[in-house]
């Protein structure tokens, strides 16, 4: 670990590699597990804001999911998530054959929102969790995501290039390009 302005990052973002395989996993993290995507306060009034722009792009029973539970949910340990349909999928996620993707990406890929998807989302396999006074970055090993493993170590892609866009979403360019600094150092 080693502190990087407000944050305290994990070595793992530099050393791991990883690339996503959508062929593989046909997009297994939007519909596995038990939780929803991790929502900041502000993503909360994006996604009210931008569903009735959304839900076109979305399954009959995503959009029932929402108009339920609402845009987003507050979870048994008090965190901002995204709904699920039936404790399973992400509500907002469609699919094209069997790869699950997201519905607002696919709006925003369209022009149709100007906000990509939640920032978690973006993010993964990295998970950020924010203290008072800073925010941890880590690397989220998860079986499924195997075969981006297998790829990324193939390609050579260390998890922080992967999820450079991202990163610099959350973070900013002066953030990320310290970070870079730190990979190139510790590669020396």
């Amino acid at each position: 670990m080693f502190q990087l302005n407000k944050t305290i990052v994990s070595e793992e973002i530099l050393e791991k590699e990883f690339v996503c395989n959508l062929s593989a996993c046909q997009g297994a993290c939007c519909v596995d597990g038990d939780a929803g995507a991790p929502l900041d306060e502000e993503e909360t009034k994006i996604l009210a804001e931008i569903f009735p722009k959304v839900k076109p792009f979305l399954r009959p029973e995503g959009i029932k999911a929402i108009e339920e539970q609402g845009t987003h949910v507050v979870s048994d340990f008090v965190e901002l998530e995204t709904p699920l349909i039936d404790g399973k999928d992400c509500a907002y996620v469609i699919f094209d054959g069997k790869t699950a993707l997201c519905g607002i990406e696919q709006a925003y890929n369209q022009g149709i929102v100007d906000w990509k998807k939640p920032v978690s989302c973006h993010l993964y396999p990295i998970r950020i969790k924010e203290y008072s006074d800073f925010a941890a970055v880590n690397y989220h090993k998860w079986h499924i995501c195997d075969d981006a493993c297998s790829l990324g170590q193939e390609l050579g892609v260390p998890v922080y290039q992967f999820v450079k866009e991202a990163l610099v979403r959350k973070f900013g360019q002066q953030w990320f390009d310290e970070l870079d600094k730190v990979a190139k150092e510790l590669k020396k």
